[in-house]
């Protein structure tokens, strides 16, 4: 018989079974158990995460996890990457991305109200890189505007080694009332199993094995592993499926994802303890003879599967038939623990319930250190500051990301209190005694450095965008992107991310709820291996209140808080001026925390007027970033062999802030911060350097200019 599972695999399967395994229980155990779905190079590190908390009603095991936010209202949270398919069809699998994960907060009984991008490009001044950084935009912009869900957070961040695989990573949350909570877990046998949505197809197919290997050099041959979005449907299953779990007649919900019907359906009735018979003959198609392989795997987008008790499938097949989505009861819970499927008449798949699902051993991998990151090639001096801050300024890494959330209908719910471009999104939701700020990112050059501290830090980075609006995280979310786990290299890189992870989430106090891992990012087109990139969503609360802006006003004192220290290596003063010279990789300090924490709580006094957090660019940005709308003189004490590191280190905890006169000596006070200059003048001076505020727009506005033009 072929065989398309690997050997080891095979074997083991073929001995639990007893025979041999036909080609449909393969394509089951092939995606079930690929490292997209089964964790199998990752799940004994990540059992290792701070899980629990005090808000944590539902954690890492569902589809999405949830968090109490205030009485019986809670938050559902979830982070998904989309990274193969977004090189193979960038608008199309940047789309489905999206879907997947508004789906994901959906069965869980949430209404979805947001949500966050942080994207990793190559350098746009390739041609392709370009294409594939306007067209994953603009998935992520048509699908979240026909839903109706806003985009109001993201980071773009653009390195040589994303070329021929970017990282489409995505954040959703959305609100639900506690007692309206469903679980994605089978709940009783005998109870049927509906799929609502799209019909299905062959797109997709093989999606999860798909994303389970590095991209070939000729992605052509990988479109039926990328799934198709319709997000007109998307927004139709979205409504049908709250007004289904409202009514009282919902059991258990999941969404068709990874692996499609035989991933979601086998993973519902094992969370419960239970077995499935599925009836493919009843899987609403979209064209004539499709296989069983076909239905049970493909991963056609906008589908759900619903428990339901046999008395209520007629009123879940009226809701469908008012929303004109497809239905079809497809499958019965049973008290037998096996996974099985009918087709034509005959049983086509027999399976061991949990071999198939949670069966798959894990790896034992191998690790051994890193020991080489490339700096820049090309040594200069340091002469004209002006200049250097300039072209800092237009680094597509520093630069105003406007044409990107340009793009998004970031209005929409009309929840979005603080707008895309500033430190966090804030939401105002009229269900909530609170506001709600979303952050996410890394920066993937400091974890390529040291993966444990760059980690660490990533948790201060999100902390500190938080704070600057006066929110106190409290949940984390993460997508883990790394290359071949079978490097070993590669797998140290990611086993110290994690354990940097853990940690950074203990120093704070707050629980790591959910997350995804991306292996395999690497392309033999390009010949690269992405940075270890763990991206970081993070959720804060704060009352309702004056949020700081980012931008100072005429007037005011600039109070820099938190200490500065010769951490140049990976920064984007080192990147873009190719500058060579002994440093040191940024790396945390306990401080940081209690710094975050001074910034919070006088902003929630509100005596700061303005406030921004420093990273990427270092203090020489973060000023012209501020100061963009009226100026700013600033003074800032050194010695020669320190200004380099003044302006252009990207030490973490360092925050500047905005202070009227009347509460400077208050915030000093409590901050422990400096005053180093005052807002005003319509031009920017750091010590001796004199920078013309339309100079700063222009290099500031350089990412826009060149997408609009591209346009053109």
């Amino acid at each position: 018989m072929e065989r398309i599972i690997p050997e080891e695999d095979y074997e083991i399967i073929r001995k639990e079974l007893g025979r041999e395994p036909n080609l449909v229980e393969q394509g089951c155990f092939l995606n079930l158990w690929s490292e997209h779905c089964a964790y199998r190079s990752s799940s004994k590190l990540l059992k290792t995460l701070p899980t629990q908390g005090e808000r944590v009603v539902v954690g890492p095991g569902e589809d999405a996890a949830v968090i109490r936010l205030e009485n019986d209202i809670c938050l559902v949270i979830g982070m998904e990457s989309h990274n193969h398919p977004s090189y193979v069809d960038p608008y199309s699998g940047a789309a489905t991305g999206v879907g997947g994960i508004v789906r994901d907060i959906l069965c869980m009984g949430a209404r979805p109200i947001a949500l966050m991008d942080p994207l990793y490009f190559g350098n746009i001044d390739n041609p392709k890189n370009l294409y594939l950084f306007e067209h994953v935009v603009a998935g992520i912009s048509d699908y979240g505007n026909c839903i109706g869900v806003p985009v109001v957070r993201g980071e773009c961040f653009f390195d040589e080694s994303y070329s021929g695989n970017p990282l489409v990573n995505v954040v959703c949350i959305g609100i639900v009332k506690e007692e309206k909570i469903i679980s994605s877990k089978g709940r009783r046998a005998g109870d049927y199993v509906v799929l609502i949505g799209s019909t299905t197809g062959r797109d997709g197919l093989g999606g999860a094995s798909f994303a389970s290997r590095d991209l070939s050099s000729t992605p052509d041959e990988d479109r039926p592993s990328v799934q198709i979005g319709d997000p007109y449907t998307e927004k139709l299953i979205i409504e049908a499926t709250l007004e289904a779990m409202d009514r009282g007649i919902v059991e258990a919900c999941k969404d068709l994802g990874a692996a499609g019907l035989a991933g979601a359906s086998s993973e519902m009735a094992a969370g419960g303890g239970l077995g499935i018979r599925i009836f493919a003959d009843a899987v609403p198609l979209r064209e004539k003879g499709l296989t069983t392989y076909e239905i049970l795997l493909a991963e056609s987008q906008e589908r759900m599967i619903i428990e339901v008790r046999p008395e209520n499938v007629e009123e879940i097949a009226e809701i469908a038939r008012k929303y004109d989505i497809a239905f079809g009861v497809v499958g019965v819970l049973t008290q037998e623990k096996k996974f099985v499927v009918e087709h034509n008449g005959e049983v086509v798949v027999d399976l061991p319930m949990d071999l198939l699902v949670g069966g798959a051993p894990p790896y034992d991998r191998k690790a051994r250190k890193r020991t080489t990151y490339t700096l820049p090639s090309v040594s200069t001096e340091v002469s004209d500051y002006r200049n250097i801050i300039l072209k800092i300024l237009s680094s597509p890494n520093v630069a105003f990301k406007d044409w990107v959330f340009r793009q998004y209908d970031h209005e929409v719910q009309i929840r979005t209190y603080v707008k895309p471009g500033e430190d966090c999104g804030v939401l105002l939701d009229p269900m909530c005694e609170h506001m709600i700020a979303l952050s996410c990112g890394c920066n993937p050059r400091h974890v390529a450095l040291n993966p444990y501290e760059g980690t660490k830090l990533s948790i201060i980075e999100n902390s500190s965008n938080l704070a600057v609006v006066g929110a106190e995280p409290i949940c984390i979310v993460n997508c883990l992107n790394f290359g071949n786990p079978e490097d070993e290299e590669v797998y140290w890189d990611f086993r110290e991310s994690v354990r940097g992870l853990g940690d950074g989430a203990r120093e704070i106090g707050v629980p790591v709820v959910g997350g995804n891992v991306s292996f395999y990012n690497e392309s033999e087109e390009f010949g690269t291996e992405v940075l270890p990139t763990p991206s970081i969503g993070m959720v804060g609360i704060l009352p309702k209140m004056r949020v700081p802006s980012m931008y100072l006003s005429e007037g005011e004192s600039i109070v820099l808080v938190g200490a500065t220290y010769d951490e140049m290596l990976g920064s984007e003063f080192y990147e873009c001026c190719g500058v060579l010279s002994e440093s040191n990789a940024p790396k945390f300090r306990r401080e940081y925390v209690e710094s975050i924490k001074k910034v919070r709580e006088v902003v929630r006094q509100g005596i700061v007027s303005s406030a921004h957090d420093l990273s990427i660019g270092g203090l020489a940005v973060g000023i012209c970033k501020m100061a963009l709308k009226c100026g700013a003189e600033v003074r800032i004490e050194h010695d020669s062999a320190t200004l380099n590191t003044l302006l252009f280190s990207e030490t973490y905890g360092r925050f500047v802030l905005g202070v009227e006169e009347e509460f400077v000596d208050e915030v000093l006070s409590k901050t422990g911060g400096q005053v180093i200059g005052k807002a005003g003048g319509k031009r920017i001076k750091i010590n001796d350097i004199l920078l013309d505020l339309s100079d700063v727009q222009t290099a500031l506005s350089s990412l826009t200019k060149t997408m609009i033009g591209d346009e053109k």
